[in-house]
């Protein structure tokens, strides 16, 4: 039998919390609860595991804490959104339609398990300068928000309590934050009366509020707000580049690059607008996939009303064609797959297919990684005729942007889901020919040639160039009768099979070419 070797257990070691080393010793008020220690020296290294395990165990069950004088836990999560918190205690936003009593709550005590927002939120309304302060240099934001984006701030504001103000800006709080609702600190403490705090605020710069303007989406009870809504405070749009009607433009969302599309005002009074951007707003919350647009948030309880998604610095498929022109057969198909699955996703949801009518380049973003995302679907409202079946529900006006137009739709009559398909064949034949159908002539001539006299663009490339089951494919989608044209699960298949036979034509030699060089 191999005998016990004795071990030396440490009076005292080093516990590091926060970037702080602390000794532990027998007479400090934190305690460990020493570990098993194995019999076996061989063993030995296992004793270093253990002991952090232990330490872990200590803290999770919350017998391992720092003395202070007011023990709050320290949370790292100040994200209302994640932590889904709302601090209802004394008075709520001016603009918040919801209010209680003013006189409710003048006993506030601070619950047990609330994270340091809502600790600090506590503090702040109940005029305790001294625990505010504790809580800011234990690391906790000044500007930290609960679930209506309001800050302590706010609440001090609509309390009255003017020190609590003060020490609050001398911490740097925004003092022009705005809650959910739209309202300042400066707006609240209007509001309730408090002058020494509107005093104090607006000789620090604080903007005054004009009178807020609702939007055509306001709901009355804030839990009625969609949880895809953002706090426009939180948006940094590039105003130097021009906001143009119906386009996306850069913006950074808590620093992040987004891409923001802002309603023009002039559709806030426009019923089909409005209708058409809640109708974009209900398909985009729906969607997810690696080969669709991602969305965001929107905006539409604060002025400007605005739908936010993922930014792809790389721009759209029709600037990367014009730049490129003509595709490699790998290339050509990597998109055409990318483009056909994000297609059979949105032709596939529940409860109801998704059709986008207006398939186009500019509608097919770039990312980083070379992957192509669908974007622009929703934006065309439809008239049901039946599950699979529709109409537009405004003609079209035939312009630039149309020349992908199906036949059904350019005439104005009853379409399926196949329309999207015969719009894939004309990018297909795009990207394989490196020009648009019947170049040079002008797109309102190649859409009445296509959708009106039946006439399809010609291929001028070699036919060994491509595979002939390509040309096959695209001449498919863009046959005039609907039933012909496949579907996207069928095209994904036919594309998977023309990749495979491609490496025996030596089609695929640049398949681990980046897409975008």
């Amino acid at each position: 039998m191999i005998p016990q070797a004795p071990i030396q257990r440490p009076s005292s070691c080093f516990l590091f919390l926060s970037g702080h080393r602390e000794p532990i010793s027998s007479s400090s008020k934190l305690s460990i609860r020493p570990p098993t220690f194995p019999q076996f020296p061989f063993q030995m290294d296992n004793i270093t595991a253990q002991l952090k395990r232990g330490i872990s165990r200590q803290f999770s069950t919350g017998s391992l804490r720092r003395s202070l004088s007011r023990q709050f836990s320290r949370q790292s999560s100040l994200d209302p959104r994640r932590n889904n918190l709302r601090f209802s205690f004394g008075r709520q936003s001016s603009l918040d339609p919801i209010r209680r009593s003013p006189g409710e709550d003048n006993d506030l005590s601070v619950p047990e398990n609330l994270d340091s927002t809502m600790q600090l939120l506590f503090m702040a309304c109940r005029g305790d300068v001294r625990g505010v302060q504790d809580l800011l240099n234990d690391g906790t934001d000044v500007n930290s928000i609960d679930l209506d984006g309001r800050t302590a701030l706010h609440i001090a504001a609509c309390e009255g309590h003017a020190e609590v103000v003060k020490f609050l800006l001398t911490r740097k709080a925004n003092i022009d934050a705005r809650d959910r609702w739209g309202s300042t600190a400066a707006a609240d403490a209007k509001y309730y009366g408090n002058i020494e705090v509107y005093t104090i605020l607006k000789a620090r710069g604080a903007k005054v509020q004009q009178s807020i303007r609702k939007t055509p989406m306001t709901v009355a009870n804030p839990r009625e707000v969609p949880e895809y809504e953002l706090n426009p405070s939180e948006l940094q749009i590039r105003r130097g580049d021009g906001i143009s009607k119906g386009t996306y433009q850069v913006a950074k969302w808590n620093g992040t690059k987004v891409a923001v599309k802002i309603l023009d005002k002039d559709c806030y009074f426009n019923p089909d607008s409005i209708n058409a951007f809640k109708h974009e707003l209900t398909l985009l919350e729906r969607v997810r996939h690696p080969n669709v647009v991602q969305f965001v948030g929107a905006v539409t309880q604060n002025l400007p009303m605005m739908i936010v998604s993922e930014y792809h610095p790389m721009g759209d498929l029709g600037f990367y064609l014009q730049k490129k022109g003509r595709l490699s057969p790998s290339k050509a198909l990597r998109f055409a797959l990318d483009i056909a699955r994000g297609m059979n996703y949105l032709h596939e949801c529940k409860p109801e297919p998704i059709i986008h009518c207006d398939l186009k380049p500019k509608n097919i973003l770039l990312d980083n990684g070379g992957q192509l995302k669908v974007a622009g679907f929703g934006m065309i409202r439809l008239s049901k005729m039946s599950p699979d079946k529709a109409k537009l529900a405004h003609p079209i006006v035939t312009d630039s942007s149309n020349l992908y137009l199906a036949p059904e739709i350019y005439n104005d009559e009853v379409f399926d889901r196949s329309v999207d398909s015969f719009s894939f064949g004309l990018i297909l034949y795009e990207m394989v020919e490196g020009m648009q159908p019947f170049h040079p002539r002008p797109p309102e001539e190649a859409s009445k040639a296509m959708c009106v006299e039946r006439k399809r663009p010609p291929f001028k490339i070699k036919s060994k160039s491509y595979p002939p089951d390509l040309k096959e494919l695209i001449e498919e989608c863009w046959a005039p009768e609907p039933v012909v044209r496949p579907t996207f699960s069928e095209i994904i298949v036919r594309l998977d099979k023309i990749v495979t036979n491609c490496s025996k034509h030596g089609w695929w030699k640049d398949t681990f070419k980046l897409p975008w060089k």
